[in-house]
């Protein structure tokens, strides 16, 4: 067996010894050891192995697989600018707290600083996202012992030296798996809060159901993002973020945070009172410090007791009445809208389905009109929040469908902007596994978030299209067709509901024509609702 060889199979044992079970490859020369490694596990049933053309998008395919089954997924590329691609994937892994493990393909460390071909500083490249093993020999030990010191909801990194020849001169069965060993979990510090001050939770992305337990134990109303993983139960309050701004968000005296909240800035000017006191549960991701100032820090969170029932009753009938006020002012308006493409999708969500949401608008838009799920369906509304980045959404998408075969219905919402920046995630070899999902896309021709924002204000007019909207002009069916894509175009709720209810079944996109124009002036008339 030549070094090359024998280095990248004790790589491959090392991932799964890892609990790797899921592994995306870019294909290269210098990375054919690897590559080589990991078919014949994958033909032994040892792991699933998916290809992809481009870098990027295979790492944020692997992420997606990652997020989904909360287990560690691998990306392996070949050297060069191809390891630069990965860094978006690894950024956003980082910050939301997947595990994912980056395996690099490397020249020999002679090579470094000499201008060989493909050969740059891959050590560390990832910097404080991911830590770096330069792996120059089959030391599985020594591997393991990394990839276990980093065992945790984190990227790591393998960089892998590999020398000529490249290719093996015999067939591998994957060998044995070698056990893993737990890291020893760290004190947990718990809370219990006692009734009183006007409370409520908030739950960003991944705060998961303790945030709905602690509400309705506690009768406090819960502001749930859509892929905060609670969104379910009687104390969510559909319109809270419109709610904040009214005489109730005044009253609020205490905040509970669980996850990651980033989608609205009703919650984020909230939690940066002075006069309302936060109690941070600690979340997962690199930076676990909050952007605001918080009384307690803890693990866990509980109550003593049920609070005034007056103050969560008073939330819910605020919450009623605006929401019957918000669909009227839906149902008026003449052309197919956003928010109503995003009701539509979440309804369209069954028990044991997945939502994957992109950022911009279609995540803040369901944040208004997601469907009221009840506990226990086990729908699972997910999206990259850790950086909220429109990069590689088809990608982890497809990820997600893939990593969750048990789901009844696979739908994705995205931008067009989102949908055309990751279009290469169409692109599926014909012996790749194939998604059954559903790829929604809210076309509205460019960026219109911009126009919500101040960016939009009357006075840049004149230059808010070059800056910001940035109309495109694609042609969506076009694009699919080139990547045998089937796409459907609606432009209004009845086709789109029909397209909803009767999917071909595999990877398809339906896609929603709205209206950029009227973006800020719709969004202004639902805000001047709780007024």
């Amino acid at each position: 067996m030549n070094p090359s060889t024998e280095l990248a199979r004790a790589v491959v044992t090392a991932l799964r010894g890892a609990g790797v079970r899921e592994t995306v490859l870019a294909p290269g020369s210098r990375n054919a050891p690897l590559s080589f490694a990991l078919y014949d596990v994958a033909a032994a049933g040892g792991i699933r192995l998916h290809t992809r053309i481009d870098e990027r998008t295979a790492a944020f395919l692997a992420l997606g697989l990652a997020k989904v089954s909360g287990r560690a997924a691998a990306v392996v590329c070949t050297s060069g600018t191809a390891v630069a691609n990965l860094v978006p994937a690894v950024v956003e892994a980082a910050h939301a707290g997947v595990p994912l493990l980056v395996v690099t393909a490397d020249r020999p460390a002679r090579l470094r600083g000499t201008g060989a071909n493909q050969t740059t500083d891959q050590v560390g490249i990832f910097g404080s996202f991911a830590p770096s093993l330069d792996v120059a020999a089959p030391d599985l030990a020594a591997l393991l012992a990394f990839l276990r010191q980093h065992d945790g909801r984190r990227p790591v990194h393998l960089n892998v030296q590999l020398d000529d020849p490249l290719l093996p001169d015999d067939t591998w069965d994957g060998g044995e798996v070698p056990e893993w060993a737990a890291t020893l979990a760290r004190p947990m510090k718990r809370e219990v809060l006692t009734a009183g001050p006007r409370t409520v939770v908030v739950a960003g992305d991944d705060a998961g159901p303790p945030a709905r337990v602690l509400a309705e134990r506690a009768g406090w109303p819960l502001l749930a993002e859509p892929s905060s993983g609670c969104r379910t139960g009687d104390s969510v309050i559909r319109t809270y973020r419109l709610l904040l701004a009214g005489e109730l968000g005044h009253q609020v005296e205490r905040v509970v945070v669980f996850g990651h909240p980033t989608l609205s800035r009703p919650v984020s000017r909230l939690l940066g009172r002075d006069d309302v006191e936060v109690v941070s549960v600690r979340h997962r991701g690199i930076w676990t410090d909050r952007p605001f100032a918080v009384a307690r820090e803890v693990d866990q969170v509980d109550v003593r007791g049920p609070d005034d029932p007056a103050w969560s009753d008073s939330w819910r009938d605020a919450d009623r009445a605006l929401s019957r006020q918000l669909d009227r002012l839906l149902a008026a308006e003449p052309d197919l809208t956003p928010y109503e493409v995003a009701r539509a999708v979440s309804r369209a969500v069954p028990p044991r389905g997945m939502l994957f949401v992109g950022a911009s608008n279609p995540i803040r838009d369901l944040d208004l009109m997601v469907a009221r799920y009840d506990v226990g369906g086990r729908r699972k509304v997910i999206a990259n929040r850790g950086l909220a980045g429109i990069d590689g959404t088809v990608s982890s998408a497809i990820g997600a469908a893939l990593g969750r075969p048990q789901s009844s219905r696979a739908i994705a919402l995205l931008g067009d902007v989102t949908f055309l920046h990751d279009t290469t995630g169409l692109v599926l070899g014909p012996r790749e596994a194939r998604p059954d999902l559903t790829i929604v896309v809210v076309n509205d021709d460019g960026g219109s978030i911009f126009a919500t924002l101040e960016q939009g204000a009357p006075e840049y007019a004149d230059r808010f299209d070059t800056l910001f909207g940035t109309p495109h002009g694609v042609d969506v069916a076009s694009l699919c067709a080139a990547v045998r894509v089937p796409h459907l175009q609606v432009t209004s709720l009845p086709e789109l509901e029909q397209a909803l209810a009767s999917p071909n079944g595999g990877l398809e996109v339906v896609e929603a024509r709205v209206r950029r124009d009227n973006r800020a002036e719709l969004d202004k008339r639902i805000r001047a609702l709780t007024r």
